[in-house]
């Protein structure tokens, strides 16, 4: 299989355009047209575990977290992202990563973390905002359906669980074209009046391009008349952390007890109990904290993430419980959805999960 099908297949369930600005997400190390034969599943791309690919016989590492964050300016061997690059390179190991563009998914890391729990009725905790455009288009009647079609086909009107949305009106258009023109109605040098469709769609940015491709190539006349209108509405299925419901309400103690076990951490760092049972659970794989205000405005019961500062934990101030089972831990199941992901769509494909605990923190 080439490297370019596989990743392109990752970045339409994970697309590249939603990871944080300072993110490195995507090809790290490798060739997008040499051949895969398998592929190892992780959460770091440490030396370890390139070792670990040269070993199993695979030519693809696909983490989570991107081994490179930064421009290297020099390759010596001086640290261990330097050396898991130069091994990679020097084995033919391609690596790549889907770090905050698949935190970001609604069906990415955190909702993991919410099946691992069994919530219900999951919801993204922080929306993310101006990523939604909308296009305007307008055509003749006959050719609306054709029209539409090619916008559905290229990523418009998806909302939610929802898809081919549009909004259509009819009105009266008109245009006059020139002697070097060959117009699909009507005749050259008189106006024309036609009964147009208007048609109305929203899509997310980052389609943009193929859609208005898409548009040029299905609408029958020779200029194609269409508005793109940026929006402020929040994307409800893309945005950082999640929110759900428990099946049944669940005493304190005995749910962190539950996490300790399910997350297989060391300990979990709470602030005081608040007496409260907890119904509604919010949470952020990895480094979650800067979500802490979201979740106390879901009326979330528990914010469960990790890499919560000493001072931070004085902000829940008895309003929610603060459970911080660590970045690894609440990433670690990513791995999983790597698998599910490539699985359905390459089943004669390889798919290992790595051996090697790249957690680098440790509990006594």
């Amino acid at each position: 299989m080439k490297l370019n099908a596989l990743t392109s297949y990752l970045e339409s369930f994970a697309p590249p355009a939603y990871q944080e600005s300072y993110d490195n997400a995507g090809l790290i190390v490798g060739n997008p047209n040499s051949e895969i034969k398998k592929a190892l599943l992780c959460i770091d791309s440490t030396e370890e575990v390139v070792k670990e690919a040269i070993r199993k016989k695979c030519n693809l590492i696909i983490a989570h977290h991107p081994i490179v964050f930064k421009g290297l300016k020099k390759f010596t061997g001086r640290n261990y992202v330097e050396r898991a690059v130069m091994l990679a390179i020097k084995q033919d190991i391609a690596i790549y990563c889907m770090h905050t563009n698949l935190d970001n998914v609604y069906m990415g890391v955190n909702k993991k973390i919410c099946e691992k729990l069994g919530l219900v009725n999951t919801q993204t905790l922080s929306p993310k905002k101006e990523i939604l455009k909308k296009l305007i288009t307008f055509c003749p009647l006959k050719d609306a359906g054709k029209v539409r079609d090619a916008l559905f086909g290229a990523g418009a009107g998806v909302i939610g669980d929802y898809s081919e949305a549009s909004y259509n009106t009819e009105g009266l258009g008109t245009f006059k074209g020139n002697e070097s023109t060959n117009p699909h109605v009507g005749e050259k040098g008189k106006r024309h009046h036609e009964l147009e469709i208007r048609i109305e769609t929203i899509f997310p940015g980052y389609i943009e391009q193929g859609l208005l491709k898409a548009l040029l190539k299905a609408h029958p006349y020779e200029e194609v008349a269409y508005d793109i209108i940026a929006l402020e509405n929040s994307h409800l299925r893309v945005g950082s952390g999640m929110v759900g419901e428990l099946k049944k309400p669940a005493d304190e103690a005995a749910f962190l007890k539950l996490l300790k076990k399910t997350f297989k951490t060391g300990c979990v760092r709470h602030t005081p109990l608040t007496g409260r049972k907890i119904s509604k659970v919010a949470v952020c794989g990895g480094s979650g904290s800067f979500l802490l205000q979201d979740a106390i405005r879901s009326k979330a019961d528990i914010f469960i993430t990790g890499d919560f500062k000493y001072h931070d934990f004085f902000d829940a101030e008895g309003k929610i419980l603060i459970a911080d089972i660590g970045h690894f831990e609440s990433e670690q199941f990513t791995t999983e959805i790597f698998y599910e992901v490539l699985s359905e769509k390459f089943n004669n494909f390889a798919l290992l999960f790595s051996d090697t605990n790249t957690n680098p923190v440790n509990y006594l």
